[in-house]
């Protein structure tokens, strides 16, 4: 699983900084996972690594512009190309007549099939291999923040050791790779866990934008491998934070803090504190840091792998 940042500004691009979007990559399916889609986001695409080809689902927190004006543009140029299968899209009551009036006044007609789905608190996507659920954030306008949750899996599967066993080949090891019990022909029971590696405990990244400091979001963010958090203002802009629901720097560390999240990696900065300025970003970084140290900012095209645990590190890293 490997994210990365595609914009990191809040509000209005900068030269540096493209306006929110956070893409997921997930190898071992050959799939694209957006979160957030501002203006220019196919133009970050072209210039990363990233393989249109690939995106399958786009996650919309919720319908302020910063977030949403690349998703035409998005969705109109996969269907040009001819490359993408399907898209399905999940945001806020309302991201599905938005993109209609988008498609009807703009004369677009996809070329292969987008279905819209309006998300409301709880599991909104599942599948063997991962699961998708949201909650409703603090803001001014609907927003939603997410949580993708990796299942499980068990660990490697000893080939040689079976093979010393004399455990016949086929489909009892497909049984025994499942953690399976299995009674062999003469007699012998042969237990799955025995012959797997240590279980491999599944990734959790919560992704929380726009909000002010809520309870919702330290929910999202339990025992996450990996927050990504706004945090629009320094915290001597807080009473400005509080007027417009933005978090500060000490809101989103706080929210990692109290979720137990193993690193936060904070986005969505307003340009307010460009280079030069009273208060620059290296600042916005110290404060969090002071809260909680595994912080960091992220900047666009920055690409970060998020770690596997295994369940001795999990019982550990609990007691």
């Amino acid at each position: 699983m490997q994210i990365t940042f595609l914009g990191t500004s809040s509000g209005v691009p900068t030269r540096s900084r493209n306006v929110s979007s956070v893409a997921l990559r997930l190898p071992q399916r050959a799939e694209l996972w957006l979160f957030d889609c501002g203006e220019g986001t196919q133009h970050q695409i072209l210039k990363s690594e990233l393989k249109v080809s690939q995106l399958s689902r786009i996650f919309i927190t919720h319908m302020h512009g910063d977030h949403i004006f690349g998703l035409m543009g998005l969705l109109a140029s996969c269907g040009l190309a001819g490359n993408v299968d399907r898209v399905d899209i999940y945001g806020p009551p309302g991201l599905n007549d938005y993109l209609q009036a988008c498609s009807r006044y703009s004369h677009t007609h996809f070329s292969y099939p987008v279905k819209v789905h309006a998300v409301k608190p709880g599991v909104i996507y599942e599948d063997d291999e991962f699961s998708v659920t949201c909650n409703q954030l603090h803001h001014r306008i609907p927003a939603f923040g997410y949580r993708i949750a990796e299942k499980d899996r068990v660990g490697r599967f000893d080939v040689e050791k079976a093979k010393a066993m004399e455990i016949p080949p086929g489909r009892i090891y497909g049984q025994l790779k499942r953690g399976e019990t299995v009674t062999l022909s003469d007699g012998r029971v042969i237990h799955g866990n025995e012959l797997c590696g240590p279980t491999e405990i599944g990734r959790k990244i919560a992704y929380c934008t726009d909000t002010i400091y809520c309870d919702t979001a330290v929910e999202l963010a339990q025992d996450a491998d990996v927050l990504i958090h706004e945090a629009t203002f320094a915290h001597q802009d807080s009473e400005m934070a509080f007027q417009r629901l933005h978090s500060t720097t000490t809101m989103a560390a706080q929210t990692a803090l109290t979720a137990g999240a193993r690193r936060l990696i904070m986005t969505h900065f307003s340009p307010r504190y460009a280079p030069g300025n009273v208060v620059e970003l290296k600042d916005l970084l110290r404060e969090a840091r002071a809260i909680f140290p595994k912080t960091e900012m992220a900047h666009d095209f920055m690409n970060y792998e998020v770690p596997r645990r295994r369940e001795k590190e999990l019982i550990l890293a609990k007691n």
